[in-house]
């Protein structure tokens, strides 16, 4: 009995993972790239080089938000993989939409951050944003669909899943919106944001017996 192709293509989990760790750690070093030192020649005491530092705080404020970013949704996919028993060719297609978004990253946050006062480079960088959240969530709608998920995992775990890039996707178009008054504004949230994800506690942890 001949087996389909699109059957038995995109199985495995662990390439999948492995092929996301290098292009995640692509992206973020290429973010760090972009950052310049200043030039030798403008520097002649040290109050020019801490003037030169002092005009490079905002890029240095957009490349740690798309750190953040990138780290936040590395996160995200790490929790669904660990989830996920097997893979699928829709599946793995979906996550190789989801690994073209994080490439498109440096080059958000290099718009972004030359044209750090227009509203056009913020949305364009909230954009990048929807379409990783987007592609992330549609991972999750197919494993779920296909019974990709490990027979172990609770259904709060789908729940928990859907509700956290729902929640945060909302979060995110809040900031977007912010730059009608200032993409300062936007930044800032943004950034408070990816850090209250990052580093806040758990509350109403069960305590463990």
């Amino acid at each position: 009995m001949k087996s389909s192709y699109n059957a038995i293509a995109g199985q495995s989990v662990e390439r999948l993972a492995a092929l996301s760790d290098g292009i995640f750690g692509v992206a973020m070093t290429l973010l760090l790239l972009e950052l310049h030192a200043p030039l030798k020649e403008s520097i002649h005491s040290e109050a020019d080089l801490l003037h030169a530092l002092a005009a490079l705080s905002p890029q240095l404020l957009v490349y740690l938000m798309s750190f953040l970013t990138l780290g936040i949704f590395w996160v995200g996919q790490q929790t669904q993989l660990n989830h996920i028993e097997r893979s699928d060719r829709h599946f793995s297609w979906i996550h190789l939409a989801f690994l073209f978004c994080v490439t498109l990253m440096p080059f958000s946050t290099r718009v972004l951050a030359e044209f750090i006062t227009y509203r056009t480079a913020l949305f364009a960088y909230w954009a990048n944003i929807l379409i990783l959240g987007a592609t992330l969530f549609l991972s999750w709608g197919r494993a779920t669909k296909a019974a990709l998920i490990r027979d172990d995992v609770s259904a709060e775990v789908p729940r928990a899943i859907c509700r956290r890039i729902l929640i945060a996707q909302s979060l995110y178009a809040l900031g977007a919106l912010l730059c009608i008054f200032s993409t300062y504004w936007s930044i800032g949230f943004i950034v408070l944001l990816q850090l209250n994800y990052a580093i806040a506690p758990q509350f109403g942890k069960k305590k463990s017996e």
